[in-house]
């Protein structure tokens, strides 16, 4: 039996996490079966192999983007393997249960914590949680001084547990901000996503995706991610579940508002979110925007920069004028198709 799940078109239904209940199939017993003949009923032994229990395989799917799909989907048990029978005659193997997943979808055991299986691409098949192997039957155990064996294996026990699947957002950019940051403004301008947009804090509740048309027809992906507030990392706000998904992304767009009253103050604390959720977090590229900038003069603007951290590009921008954002866009797009090299091990942020 194959499963085929199918995801629902709304945004407000997107699921990110789930606790499931996994079983897959026991192998089948061996046969203790011996052959009978017209002229010997102990022909010699002819029991065969249990058949295999049934796997649980996860599989990629780039047209789903949220869990959604599981999550009446509780426990997962797959279809034990039969037994052997005469005439070597192996027992079948039980059905496998394939789960299609969005890309980014991570599987984890809930009681070691212990990541399994990952996804990442658009048809990768692989098997999460093997079934049991099948027990031998009892023609394989006949040797020269032992050739009527009356013993066979008994079938593999499958494995079981509650497990965690975890999506984490695929893109290129992420957009890390405070709420109210003007996150969502920019994602609707830049690419054509129509993410929810009002002013109070945390407008955006589930990670939005959009593409950005480039130059020359090229374009690359931006997750508008929930607001981060401090604290995130101990989990308050949306704490856990909006840092997952930057661990996905490649650069990271820092965006500050113009009228805040303390710019680097509230950079330092996005990094250190960051950075208490998941060092590695700080190995990633970081490029800093302000946000409303069409608010500010020349002035304003150099006394901003000057407040800045020098080691990370800074860019001006205004959503609602379309001020800066072809200068954001190739600062962007370098970043991410910048050559590779290796990184020294992260160190502190002398702010």
């Amino acid at each position: 039996m194959r499963l085929q799940w199918v995801s629902l078109p709304t945004m407000s239904n997107f699921i990110d996490y789930i606790r499931i209940y996994c079983k897959t199939g026991h192998g089948g017993a061996g046969s203790k079966h011996f052959a009978r003949t017209k002229f010997n009923a102990r022909a010699g032994p002819d029991g065969g192999d249990g058949g295999r229990g049934g796997h649980i395989i996860l599989k990629g799917n780039s047209q789903l983007w949220t869990l959604l799909h599981l999550r009446y989907y509780k426990n997962v048990i797959a279809q034990d393997g039969t037994g052997g029978d005469k005439n070597l005659m192996t027992g079948k193997d039980g059905d496998d249960i394939v789960i299609e997943v969005p890309l980014g979808t991570v599987a984890v055991d809930e009681e070691t914590g212990n990541r399994e299986a990952e996804i990442l691409h658009d048809g990768q098949t692989m098997v999460w949680l093997k079934g049991g192997r099948g027990g031998l039957g009892n023609k394989n155990f006949a040797t020269a001084t032992n050739q009527a064996p009356d013993h066979a294996q008994p079938g593999e026990v499958g494995v079981e547990g509650w497990k965690n699947l975890e999506l984490k957002v695929l893109a290129d950019v992420g957009l890390v901000g405070f709420p109210n940051a003007g996150k969502s403004t920019l994602l609707s301008v830049i690419t054509a996503a129509k993410p929810k947009i009002a002013d109070y804090a945390f407008t955006t509740l589930t990670p939005q995706l959009g593409m950005v048309p480039y130059r020359d027809s090229r374009s690359f992906a931006i997750a508008d991610l929930p607001g981060i507030i401090e604290g995130a990392a101990e989990g308050k706000g949306l704490g856990h579940r909006f840092l997952r998904h930057i661990e996905r992304n490649a650069v990271l767009l820092f965006l500050i508002p113009a009228d805040s009253n303390q710019h680097r103050k509230d950079f330092e604390v996005l990094v250190n979110e960051l950075e208490q959720y998941n060092p590695e977090m700080l190995q990633k590229d970081f490029v800093i925007a302000i946000s409303k900038s069409d608010m500010l003069d020349d002035e304003l603007k150099a006394a901003i920069a000057a407040e800045m951290p020098n080691e990370f590009p800074l860019v001006f921008i205004s959503s609602v004028q379309q001020q800066g954002l072809m200068e954001l866009k190739d600062l962007l797009w370098n970043t991410i198709n910048k050559p590779t090299m290796a990184k020294p091990e992260p160190t502190p942020f002398d702010f």
